[in-house]
């Protein structure tokens, strides 16, 4: 997330360029490494070179091999060319919404219940856990965290709009989204300035993912045109950029990052893997901040799996540190290290993180304000293309945010881009 598009571009490029070098020449068979180093491909942004160091201190006889590939979607698609070369890492981190597409071809991942993950699978989120397993029963990843949800926002900016500031009054302000849109035109007419980042991620992305429908039904068949919940939150979006409470901003952008610092916008959607981004881009802004309640009242935004591909060399070592590193405890040990909401409710009652509170963010009580907007989170179907599905509706928001696009066309080209993309 932290790095430009060119040198995420870059890093792709030299993942696939070396997959089609070694995928040309001999490799050794599948399960005929040392034992003792594992190749690792995560996607950038997420601090991962910290989980891997801690591990190997703990381990000094381990040695892992870290590539980060580059965003989640390009880790996703050096994965498939990967799979398709016979060159594949030993374990592989996958973001949740491009999962589907990899359950859906088991054979090409060991099945996790072969090392002992049927043993542990009641350790996790029941949602979670069945996202990654196949319509056989095989597991292929093992959750490492979710997002959960709040809206975090500036008590300094609502101040000076003559808004409240304290956190229970604040979530009380908007219990639906047609009221946080409402308070967002009360807030620019009194400032001038923009309420929220941008529609499509803190407004179309999140509305949309509490809906217990979303691009696909049960059977996996994509439903994305005729599903009510989707158009609702497309037109929620729409409603923001209309009202001219947005900065027009897309998230992780450079304009994102020093409009955080510089007070641009006054709110923005937060999962709990978002404070850091906050802390990093915006380090002047400590104490400024604060958490309420996401309209609607539950939410996620994020989440991915550690997953072993069948032909890897050192399986076993793979599996270790997934054992140790997403285990209760291990998740517990990463939410007080770097922020990252465990998948495993057995731990939400751990004082450690029921009590834990953040001074950057008003001493918030961060983990209470994630765990209780998980607790009421209806989970949907998702399907092979629902990240692209889900891309080309907020291209087609950003469009009319950020391009002069036309409004009463934007439903319509994203419906003949999705056809485009998918086929479907």
């Amino acid at each position: 997330m932290s790095r430009s598009s060119d040198a995420r571009r870059l890093a792709l490029a030299l993942v696939l360029g070396l997959l089609v070098t070694v995928g040309c020449s001999n490799r050794s068979d599948p399960g005929s490494g040392d034992g003792r180093s594992f190749e690792f491909w995560s996607f950038s942004g997420i601090n991962q070179e910290a989980a891997v160091a801690e591990y190997e201190r703990a381990h000094p006889e381990i040695d892992v091999r870290l590539t980060e590939v580059g965003s989640s979607v390009e880790t996703a698609q050096a994965l498939v060319t990967a799979l398709s070369a016979g060159n594949v890492p030993d374990l592989v981190l996958i973001q949740g919404d491009d999962l589907p597409r990899f359950v859906e071809e088991p054979d090409n991942f060991h099945d996790l219940r072969r090392f002992g993950a049927d043993r542990i699978r009641g350790d996790y989120l029941d949602w979670v856990i069945a996202q990654s397993t196949g319509a056989d029963g095989s597991v292929i990843g093992v959750p490492t965290d979710v997002g959960g949800l709040a809206v975090a926002y500036r008590t300094d900016l609502f101040a000076a709009a003559g808004l409240p500031t304290d956190r229970e009054q604040v979530g009380a302000l908007w219990p639906t989204w047609e009221d946080f849109i409402d308070v967002g035109r009360r807030y620019t007419a009194a400032t001038g300035a923009a309420f929220v980042d941008n529609a499509a991620t803190s407004v179309f992305y999140q509305a949309v993912n509490q809906g217990s429908l979303k691009y696909y039904d049960e059977a996996g068949e994509p439903v994305y045109r005729e599903s009510a919940p989707v158009r609702e939150a497309f037109d929620l979006a729409l409603e923001a950029v209309e009202a001219g409470i947005t900065a027009g901003q897309s998230s992780f952008s450079e304009g994102w990052g020093a409009g955080m610092q510089h007070g641009d916008y006054a709110v923005l959607a937060a999962p709990s893997w978002m404070l850091n981004a906050i802390r990093t881009n915006a380090p002047d802004t400590a104490g400024s901040w604060d958490l309420a309640t996401i309209p609607g009242g539950a939410g996620n935004w994020g989440g991915s799996y550690l997953a072993i591909p069948r032909n890897a060399e050192n399986p076993e070592a793979a599996w270790n540190y997934i054992r140790e590193t997403q285990s209760p405890a291990g998740q517990l040990d990463h939410f007080t290290d770097a922020g990252s909401l465990p998948t495993t409710p057995s731990v939400y009652d751990d004082e450690r993180l029921a009590s834990y509170t953040d001074p950057f963010f008003s001493d918030a009580p961060v983990g209470r304000v994630y765990t209780e907007s998980l607790l009421g989170l209806r989970p949907f179907p998702i399907g092979r293309d629902s990240s692209t599905i889900g891309q080309e509706f907020l291209n087609a928001i950003t469009d009319v945010e950020q391009g002069g696009g036309d409004p009463e066309r934007a439903w319509e080209r994203a419906l003949d881009n999705i056809r485009i993309a998918i086929g479907r």
